[in-house]
Parts: structure tokens; C-alpha cells; sequence
């Protein structure tokens, strides 16, 4: 039976090397156990090196009578003990990877209980087989890259992953990795010399990393009921490209229009079920409409493409109005984890450190990826909410523990106490404030420089022309840096404006092939441009009654919301700006923990950006939605795993880990197997996610 979730550590399978090199190590631990006699030890010393004292201590450490062998230096045991630690190590992984696998699930049922049925095997029971063939989009970062053109440092690496799999490269060669890995900073294309293409095939994204699945677990379950290569297909894509720039380039858009048009004339007509993940999301809802539009600009499928070629898009994890860590990302490269990281350790991912500037590399090489712009925050303060509101109103209960039963009550009970313990407004409006008084203050006591001034003034000479690495920030100057800090307060509305003065190489690039507003009139002809197709509130979609969209997504997890900066006091090479992980709510159950304020979400997508078009944006017949395409809303409500031997869980609701969601999957499979989302029961829903969208003020 094929495993419904990955073992908690990567499974390494041992080699001839891997034996050898075991083998090696220990002999050589026995033998410094079993010690040396020191007269053994100076001839040995001697037969290596000619004589002298200044040689001697390469090898030997003081004693009292001279240099002696027989005591060992700090050094050496630290070598000692990671020696045994790698050895024991190797010596589990070699047991683990020789006994029968009945035995590590027999330990599990042990300490567990017996093992429930993968949704899979439980459906094959029920006689649920292969019907509609799926298609798998994944999303950012998830996807595998490998070079087919590469300079000098590269040599050797033709066709090795260079995102993905191991990471290899990036600890052998970092430099020349972060090359590679960038873009052209002019054309958004590949820089001179340098092709980096996506990994084909399932096993494009199915492992993140060895032993990290993203689409492995979902791929097995379906193979459970019959499915196999011929009837799954996954649209790998390079994800740092603008999305209509992977067709310019690689012409993917025009093979998963291909691909898809083969699997249902070999299916006997049967129409598609296309699961996108994060990214992946935006990234086919900009298919559905090149796929339609005429050529040269779209696919030229004509009106009626996608009702006749899909049955239903199941959208996991869907960022479809941005995600505020896009912000945050773009503005100073961090989220909330590496805020932590840089406060613990100040300073030290600014640093030059082994010949690199951690944060300097990441964004000058990030800032080349277009797709970024893609899940910038769209719908401005109509979506978000402005400097004295927002749809979410009150704050999520950030303190609530997630319980770790898996029954269906107490996730409901679990829901239940996380709506009823909102104790404290939260203005989750304004995106970025300088300062935790500023974020809680009125906006009428805020007192607000605006930086547009600035913008509009004589560049100052900088001292930062000696910087190793040049990053966009370098080329502001101090004055404007402090003018950013000035305004205080930066909403959706405005984040646009901001951004554009911070990153406008990006910007530039990025505003050609995507856009974050709302449309007035969507029979505009200026709407038919691809810079819009990605945006549900600049887009309508197809003309296919028939066919279902769901939004699937977890829920019960702080996620990223807001934050609060402050100026960075580093060097002027630093990047001048950071979260102020000093700022705290004051209560374990605050929503403000180290600078970030959290909403309901799935620990990257707040619940509003999953949830908000299938609750409200395309519920019914809108202009969005013309021809009253069904939606329905999944959500997961988290539960952690109740040990270590459960992995990742089989009933997460975080961003990637919802991928072995067993209800998730269930749901998926039913589909697949020709199900209805009536049939499905329709929506399931734990957050307010109707309420929060009742009060959004959206002509439909």
C-alpha cells in the first residue's frame, strides 16, 4: 500500500559510497578510541614532517612536558562527538532503509492505534475509480528548475536541479547558484549565457526537497483509484517569469492548452479537473483567458474552449487578491520567520558573511523575478480596508491552541472558540506602519510627511557607491529612505506607490504584465490586454455554465496580516528597512507577535484572499461571473499532528502541508471520480468569511 504522507525525516537510501564512507568513519572513531603510544605517535609525526616546533604543533597540543599527543584539544572533541553523531546517524538510516517496512508501521499502530485508511484505499473500497483526467499547476518556488546553459562556475551542472531536490548547488557554489537563479534585471528574460528551465514531468513538483512532498501524496492517492502517467499531467512552468512571458519564452501556455486537448480527446471526451496550487491559482486563471483570446496575444481556442475541455477547477490555497507577505518580501526580503532570525541575530545576515550578504543577495535576485508582482495585494482599500477599517473588523484569536483530534465536532468546537474569544479591533487596513504607536493610533493623530515629495526631489550623493552588493535601495539616497518612514502609514491603496519608489526596476517590468485595481467597466477593450487576466477583479470568466470552481483553503492559522517597521540602524549598505520584531501585542492571545499582526488564514493566504471571490465576487451570476459558473467554498480547519510519527499531519491547513490533507484529498478524488460539489455537500466553511465579505462595498 502506497504511503498517504512522507516519513518525518528524508528516507536515504544508502549506495556503495554511502556504505563505504559509514565504514570508513567508524573504523577511524574505533582506532582514535583505541589510542596510540605516544613514542608511536612522534615517530609518526616525524615520518610526516621535518622536524621542528613550529611544525610539532600543527599536530600536537601542550602538555606539561613539552607538546604530548595524549591529550586531546577542544577540536578534536568536537570532531569526536560529531563524528559519533553522523555515525549513529547512518547506523539508524541503514536500519531503517534494511528492516521490513511491517515494522516501522507496526511500532506507529503501537503507540498510535491502528492506521486509518489513505483516502484513496478508503474510496477504491466505496468503488470509486479513474474518470476525468487531472491537471496539476503548482505554484511559486515549488516547482523544480534545471540549467541547460550555464558560465564557467556552472561547468558540470547540465540538467542538475538548481532549485529543488538537494540544494546542492547553492551550498557548493553560492555565487554562482544566486547567477544563475536571476533574471535579467532590463528584460525580465534570461541574462546572457544563462538558460535555467523547468523540471518536466511529475516529478516536477511532486518533492520539494527529498522526504518534503507537495504533490506526491495527493499523485499516490489518485493512483489508488486508477489513475496513472496518461491521465495525470503537471503543467510545469517557470514560476520566476511573468505568466505571460512563460509562453514568449518556452511556450508553456500553448502545451497545457495542447497537453489538455489530448488527455480529453483520450479520455473519451472527458473534460478536465484542473488543480492549482498557491501561485499556480493566479497563474490559470491567466490561462482561462489566453486560452480564449485570439492570436497572437492569447491561445485563440475561441469563446467556448473552456467549457468544452473543464469540468471543474479545484483552487487549493488560492492567493487570488495578493498576499501581504508579497509586501513585505519585496519591501525588506523578510516574513516572519527571518525577522525573528535577524533579530536573534542582528546584524548577521547583513554581514559579509563567508563572502556573501545574505539579504542584499536574496533581494537583488528576487526583485528579478516578475511573478512576485503577481500576488501583490490587489483591490486596494475597497478590499483591504483603509487606515481606520478593515473587512475582517475585529482580530483572529491568535493564542487559541489547535486541538488534535480529528473529528469533524471538535474542529467545528474548535472554530467555534476562535470567533467567540475576538476580544480586540485590529485595523488590519494599514499593510505597513512605522511604529507600533502609529499602527494602533487614530488617523487623525497621526501626523504624515508625504514622501511623494521626495520622490520628486534632487538625489543626494549617497556613501553606499563602495557597496559590494548593488540593491535599488543603494540608488534612493538617505533622505528619500527617510521620508518613506515619515508617512507612517501605508494601506493597500497605497503599498502600489510605494513600491514603485522602492523597486522600480521591478515595478517597471512587472506593470506591463500585471495589474492590481478594480474595473469600472469590464467591456473596456483595454481589458483585453494580458496585464489583467490575472486580476478576478479586472477579469470576467469564461463562458462555461457548466463548469465548477472551488476555493480550498485552510483555516485556524495566524497568517501574515500587517506589520510594523521601523528603520534599519545598520550600515548604509544595509537594506534600510525592517520589522520591528520589539513591537508585541502585550497578551498571549495578541494578534501582534514580533512586529506582525495575524489574521485567519493558512499561515501564508488570509482567509479574505482565498475565500472572498467564490463567498461573494463570483457567488451567482456578477459581472465578474457572467454566466453563473458555480463556486463553492472547502475550508480545512487546522489541526497539528498529535506526535512525530504523523509527519506533517494528515489534517493541516498550512499552505503546503494541506497537500496530505486527507479530507482535502477526498474531496479532490471525488471529483475526479465524476462528483458534483452539490454532491460534495456544497459549502464547508469554519471562518466568517461571508460575513467578512458582506461588508466589502464591490459593485457586481
Amino acid at each position: 500500500m502506497l504511503p498517504p504522507v512522507a516519513p518525518p525525516a528524508a528516507v536515504v537510501v544508502f549506495t556503495n559510497t554511502g556504505v563505504k564512507a559509514f565504514i570508513d568513519i567508524t573504523m577511524s572513531f574505533l582506532r582514535r578510541r583505541k589510542g596510540v603510544d605516544s613514542s608511536k605517535s612522534s615517530n609518526f609525526v616525524g615520518s610526516k614532517i621535518e622536524d621542528g616546533d613550529e611544525k610539532k604543533k600543527l599536530f600536537e597540543s601542550p602538555g606539561k612536558d613539552g607538546y604530548s599527543s595524549q591529550k586531546s584539544s577542544c577540536w578534536d572533541s568536537c570532531c569526536w562527538f560529531i563524528g559519533f553523531v553522523c555515525s549513529m546517524w547512518w547506523l539508524l538510516l541503514l536500519l531503517y532503509n534494511t528492516m521490513p517496512a511491517s515494522i516501522p508501521q507496526y511500532v506507529t499502530e503501537v503507540i498510535t492505534g491502528p492506521l486509518t485508511d489513505s483516502p484513496g484505499v478508503k474510496l477504491r473500497k466505496e468503488g470509486l475509480t479513474v474518470n476525468h483526467p487531472v491537471v496539476f499547476v503548482p505554484g511559486i518556488v515549488t516547482g523544480g528548475l534545471e540549467l541547460w546553459e550555464g558560465h564557467q562556475c556552472a561547468e558540470g551542472l547540465f540538467r542538475k536541479r538548481l532549485w529543488g531536490g538537494t540544494f546542492g548547488e547553492l551550498y557548493k557554489r553560492p555565487l554562482c547558484w544566486a547567477q544563475h537563479m536571476s533574471l535579467d534585471n532590463e528584460t525580465g528574460l534570461d541574462p546572457p549565457g544563462i538558460r535555467v528551465r523547468p523540471v518536466s514531468g511529475l516529478v516536477a513538483a511532486d518533492y520539494f526537497a527529498a522526504g518534503y512532498f507537495v504533490w506526491a501524496v495527493l499523485i499516490a492517492n489518485l493512483a489508488q483509484i486508477g489513475y496513472e502517467e496518461k491521465t495525470m499531467y503537471m503543467a510545469a512552468y517557470d514560476w520566476r517569469l511573468s505568466f505571460q512571458n512563460t509562453e514568449v519564452r518556452d511556450q508553456t501556455l500553448s502545451r497545457m492548452k495542447s497537453n489538455i486537448e489530448l488527455m480529453v480527446a483520450t479520455n473519451g471526451g472527458k473534460k478536465v479537473v484542473v488543480i492549482p496550487h498557491s501561485m499556480g491559482v493566479l497563474y490559470f486563471l491567466h490561462f482561462m483567458k489566453w486560452v480564449e483570446a485570439p492570436a497572437p496575444m492569447g491561445g485563440g481556442g475561441g469563446s467556448d474552449w473552456c467549457a468544452k475541455h473543464i469540468k471543474a477547477v479545484m483552487n487549493i490555497g488560492g492567493p487570488f487578491l495578493g498576499v501581504p507577505k508579497s509586501v513585505s518580501g519585496l519591501f525588506s526580503v523578510e516574513a516572519r520567520d527571518i525577522a525573528v532570525a535577524r533579530a536573534f541575530a542582528p546584524g548577521f545576515l547583513d554581514k559579509d558573511v563567508f563572502g556573501l550578504q545574505t539579504f542584499q543577495h536574496l533581494m537583488r535576485i528576487t526583485r528579478t523575478w516578475d511573478s512576485t508582482m503577481s500576488m501583490i495585494p490587489k483591490g486596494g482599500d475597497t478590499i483591504w480596508g483603509g487606515l481606520d477599517w478593515s473587512p475582517e473588523g475585529e482580530s483572529f484569536n491568535c493564542g487559541a491552541k489547535r486541538l488534535k483530534n480529528n473529528t469533524i465536532n471538535n474542529m467545528v468546537q474548535n472554530a467555534n472558540i476562535n470567533l467567540a474569544d475576538n476580544v480586540k479591533s485590529v485595523n488590519y487596513g494599514r499593510i505597513i506602519s512605522f511604529g507600533k504607536d502609529v499602527a494602533e493610533a487614530h488617523s487623525s493623530k497621526i501626523k504624515r510627511v508625504d514622501f511623494q515629495d521626495a520622490v520628486n526631489s534632487v538625489k543626494l550623493p549617497n556613501s553606499t557607491t563602495n557597496c559590494d552588493i548593488w540593491i535599488e535601495y543603494h540608488e534612493i539616497g538617505n533622505h528619500r529612505i527617510k521620508a518613506v518612514a515619515d508617512y507612517k502609514v501605508y494601506t493597500a491603496g497605497s503599498i502600489l506607490d510605494l513600491l514603485h519608489f522602492v523597486a522600480p526596476k521591478l515595478m517597471a517590468r512587472g506593470g506591463a504584465h500585471f495589474s492590481h485595481g478594480i474595473a469600472d467597466d469590464l467591456d473596456d477593450p483595454k481589458y483585453q490586454h494580458y496585464k489583467y487576466w490575472s486580476n478576478p477583479l479586472e477579469t470576467k470568466l469564461p463562458n462555461a455554465p457548466d463548469m465548477e470552481i472551488y476555493s480550498m483553503y485552510g483555516v485556524g492559522i495566524p497568517t501574515e496580516r500587517a506589520y510594523v517597521y521601523k528603520l534599519n540602524s545598520g550600515t548604509d549598505c544595509s537594506i534600510p528597512f525592517q520589522i520591528d520584531t520589539s513591537a508585541e501585542g502585550g497578551s498571549e492571545d495578541s494578534c501582534l507577535k514580533g512586529g506582525v499582526f495575524s489574521a485567519d488564514g493558512d499561515e501564508t493566504v488570509p482567509v479574505l484572499s482565498a475565500g472572498f471571490m467564490c463567498a461573494k465576487g463570483w457567488r451567482g451570476k456578477t459581472r465578474f461571473n457572467p454566466s453563473g459558473i458555480r463556486t463553492y467554498i472547502r475550508e480545512y480547519s487546522h489541526a497539528p499532528p498529535a506526535n512525530l510519527l504523523e509527519g506533517r499531519g494528515t489534517q493541516s491547513g498550512a499552505h503546503v502541508d494541506i497537500m496530505g490533507n486527507f479530507a482535502l484529498i477526498e474531496d479532490v478524488l471525488r471529483v475526479a471520480a465524476g462528483a458534483t460539489g452539490k454532491e460534495l455537500g456544497g459549502d464547508h466553511v469554519y471562518s466568517d468569511i461571508f460575513k467578512w465579505a458582506a461588508r466589502i462595498n464591490l459593485q457586481l
